[in-house]
């Protein structure tokens, strides 16, 4: 059996959660949440009855996927949210309603009963979320946010005292920066780092450890998941479905893209299998890279990128907003870390980075900037270029 797809404005998030209502009751079609007010229609297709939502995303790669969820994927996943926050409660929605992370906090408030503070729509406030947050009116208070969005709550006194008012602060959608975590757990915030995509409902790995119900294993070094939140299929896509989705030991796995190590239950990413560069005949992981550098003072907020060197291959490149430290500095911080193949060649510094709605910095956008500020030279510092902000 059957039913329509029906693309629903995320910009009006209770009113989508009405429609979210229906189609995880099967009363209504399976919905589509689209990023603006476009009018409500219906696909020119149909859906599986057990999909309930398809989430349509590029992430940062640009390649557009369109995930099919079902009803029961998306539930047993805030039913597992739900066991490791030590119960359901009211939510403040802080993120886009058409990402996972924004829309699993409308099927958490549906499984709870209750109704959660909404952000006003456009970029990210912290003075908007301070003053939501006093609107919490339940027992137990709940947020999803992205670590750019954290460190900004951060900056103000008001904005810790809004996030002491929660029992549970789920942080994902990116690694999160050493120095941002330190500081977080020396406040006493009830963060969760949680992992996870679309593929899995959204967030299925807390602190490390796999919610109940979720299996995981490393295969050829690559984190790979299952469990009842796996999605259903890639739309239009059997063949990405059938790679990305294979069946081994009885179960139904996901093959992540991420590099990672599980040990004693304990899950740790280390980064994507897509985002090493060769550097003078040495692999050098750009997230490895990215994580040293954000551990440095005033660097928690830079991303690494990599450009085309005439000796070396590739080489990395720092993009950030802060003003120190040097290049040299960070170079041979990186070195000392990771040998000297990962040193960064080059460091751009904007006015500010690229972002994504989702709050997540925009790499295509950072590569094209990187492109236009280094043309052609082979290592240097780069002062800032101007503004990068896209969301």
């Amino acid at each position: 059996m059957t039913r329509m797809l029906v693309r629903v404005p995320a910009t009006r998030p209770l009113d989508l959660m009405v429609e979210l209502r229906r189609a995880l009751d099967l009363s209504g079609p399976a919905i589509t949440p689209v990023p603006d007010d476009e009018p409500r229609g219906v696909e020119a297709e149909e859906v599986p009855q057990p999909v309930g939502v398809v989430i349509e995303t590029s992430g940062s790669t640009g390649v557009p996927k369109r995930v099919a969820l079902t009803c029961n994927a998306l539930l047993a996943s805030a039913a597992a949210s739900a066991t490791a926050l030590d119960g359901q409660g009211q939510w403040l929605l802080a993120l886009p309603a058409h990402y996972i992370a924004g829309l699993q906090v409308l099927v958490r408030s549906i499984a709870a009963g209750t109704v959660p503070v909404v952000l006003p729509p456009g970029r990210f406030e912290p003075a908007a979320f301070v003053e939501a947050s006093r609107k919490l009116s339940g027992e137990r208070h709940y947020t999803s946010l992205v670590p750019l969005q954290l460190s900004r709550l951060l900056e103000s006194r008001a904005g810790l005292i809004a996030l002491r008012r929660f029992d549970g602060i789920l942080v994902g959608g990116q690694a999160t920066p050493p120095q941002l975590l330190r500081r977080s757990e020396q406040l006493g915030l009830p963060i969760f780092r949680t992992y996870g995509s679309s593929e899995t409902a959204g967030g299925c790995v807390y602190n490390g450890v796999p919610l109940p119900g979720v299996h995981v294993r490393i295969v050829d070094g690559q984190v790979e998941l299952a469990g009842a939140m796996l999605a259903e299929a890639y739309l239009g896509d059997a063949e990405l479905t059938a790679r990305t989705f294979p069946v081994a030991d009885g179960l139904r796995w996901y093959r992540t893209g991420d590099l990672g190590e599980f040990s004693d239950g304990v899950l740790r990413v280390t980064g994507r299998a897509d985002n090493v560069i060769v550097s003078g005949g040495v692999n050098v992981s750009l997230d490895r890279v990215e994580h040293v550098v954000r551990g440095l003072p005033d660097l928690t907020e830079s991303v690494v990128v990599a450009t085309p060197h005439r000796d070396w291959g590739e080489v990395p490149v720092v993009v950030t907003t802060a003003g120190h430290p040097s290049l040299s500095q960070i170079a041979d911080a990186v070195a000392d870390s990771l040998g000297k193949p990962a040193r960064p060649a080059h460091i751009v510094r904007l006015d500010e980075l690229p972002l994504l709605p989702s709050g997540k910095p925009d790499r295509l956008a950072i590569v094209a900037i990187v492109a236009v500020a280094l043309q052609g030279d082979q290592e240097g510092e780069f002062p800032a270029v101007g503004s990068g902000d896209s969301a």
